[in-house]
């Protein structure tokens, strides 16, 4: 079985869209660096230990950053694979939700670095968060008809 795919001219946003979050990965990343340094957390460790964090505000901000680095790591498949496929369909779209989605995970590092993991949520966040949630079941739908198609290609229906 082959699908052929028609790209979009719009399709070029997707691709601007999903180097955002490149960008974004790689600015929390020099974050985290930069808190790992004024911590003087050595590494392999991950986080700054307790007995850390009570000494020393960059240590909880070190643990602050790394764990909004590693919460976008986490979902970052999800937008990349969610967003290449709606661009197939609707690139625009596509693009808009992953562009917001990394709008709110800056808000939301920028939310974390206050020291109070509790900022990290705020209403930026919750737009991403749905939007990126919608954007999933949006690439759910268009993957479960693409299996559909091809099932049913095949049994003559």
């Amino acid at each position: 079985m082959s699908t052929t795919i028609q790209v979009p001219k719009e399709f070029g946003y997707v691709g601007a869209a999903l180097i955002s979050t490149v960008w974004l990965i790689l600015g929390q990343g020099f974050i985290v660096g930069r808190y790992r340094k004024r911590a003087k957390i050595e590494y392999p460790q991950m986080y700054a230990e307790l007995a850390q964090v009570e000494k020393s505000r960059d240590a909880l901000l070190f643990n602050c950053a790394q764990r909004a680095h590693q919460n976008t790591l986490e979902s970052i498949p999800v937008i990349w694979a969610s967003t290449a496929i709606v661009g197939t369909q609707m690139p625009v779209l596509a693009a808009s939700v992953c562009g917001i989605w990394t709008i709110s995970r800056i808000s939301y590092t920028l939310g974390y670095l206050t020291g109070n993991p509790r900022k990290r949520v705020n209403p930026i966040y919750g737009v991403g968060l749905l939007g990126s949630l919608g954007l999933t079941a949006t690439a759910t739908a268009y993957g479960a008809r693409w299996v559909w198609e091809g099932i049913s290609a095949k049994l003559g229906f």
